[in-house]
């Protein structure tokens, strides 16, 4: 399967087009002045709206956002806030997603498989931790979990959508995996992952590799609801089958109450620089001879 690059560019720049406007460039980013701004409503959902991540309201010519209370996390907030922004802004959102009464009830957090969506997460996530305040935010000599952990503090986002973003921004090869039990669901990869030749897509509801760290983890339950964490080595060609036989670092933190399992993997290293590196060492054994 071809790989689908830049297929939210426009997104993207929707997003980080309305921080340039409010003048906005510093981190963190809050959702919740950015509508503000645009004379949106913000308001809490009740609890028992447990399903909806959100919602946009458009009454008379006014719109609001209803933001979740059953998940007492900021980062959550922040990001569904966001969400709805997205579909504010977006160009043909409005008309596509609210009903007849002008509402949308939304499901933030890289869940459906709506192409609506699925856009304003990814809306979202740029709003957020827009590229460049992103990479720049990253502390040097850090990576891997520790890395996303630290820019989740830094932008007050969640450990899922901050993991997305670290794999959607990084030079290095970086994949980002969500799994329950032993199914995966989603898979995000660097771009400089996506250029080693011959990597297979990683397709939602395939089954996690058997030899993977993640399989073991995800074997008990209890790993996963208590937010456990787990680190070690795998195979390359165990998540993606292809020609390369490296070894990579899985590192897996359980998300809790929400039943599923947050991957990361990094330790690869490009095929090109391998040859670059065994014709460094043929070199180095060469017979010289005296001219």
């Amino acid at each position: 399967m071809p790989w689908q690059r830049d297929q939210y560019f426009k997104v993207h720049q929707e997003a980080e087009q309305l921080l340039r406007e409010l003048g906005i460039d510093a981190l963190p980013i809050d959702p919740f002045a950015i509508a503000r701004r645009l004379d949106i409503e913000t308001t809490p959902l009740p609890a028992s709206a447990g399903g909806a991540s959100g919602m946009l309201l458009h009454v008379r010519g006014v719109f609001g956002i209803g933001y979740p209370t059953h998940i007492d996390n900021k980062g959550f907030r922040n990001f569904s806030v966001a969400h709805e922004i997205g579909h504010y802004r977006l160009p043909g959102h409005i008309d596509a997603v609210l009903d007849v009464r002008g509402q949308h009830f939304s499901k933030a957090g890289f869940r459906s498989a709506d192409r609506y969506e699925q856009e304003a997460d990814q809306f979202a996530s740029a709003l957020l931790m827009p590229a460049k305040l992103f990479r720049s935010a990253v502390r040097r000599g850090v990576d891997g979990l520790q890395a996303i952990e630290a820019l989740q503090a830094k932008c007050e986002t969640s450990l899922e959508a901050t993991a997305i973003r670290y794999a959607q921004t990084h030079r290095d090869p970086v994949a980002v995996v969500r799994s329950g039990a032993n199914t995966i669901d989603y898979a995000f990869m660097s771009s400089a992952l996506k250029d080693f030749p011959g990597l297979e897509w990683i397709r939602k509801g395939t089954p996690l590799p058997a030899s993977s760290v993640t399989a073991d983890f995800n074997a008990d339950s209890e790993n996963i609801a208590r937010g456990l964490r787990a680190g070690g080595q795998s195979g390359l060609q165990d998540w993606f089958n292809g020609p390369h036989r490296q070894t990579i670092v899985e590192e897996v933190v359980g998300l809790g109450s929400y039943g599923k399992t947050l991957t990361v993997i990094t330790g690869m290293e490009s095929p090109d620089e391998i040859e670059d590196d065994e014709g460094e060492l043929e070199d180095s054994w060469a017979v010289r001879f005296p001219g």
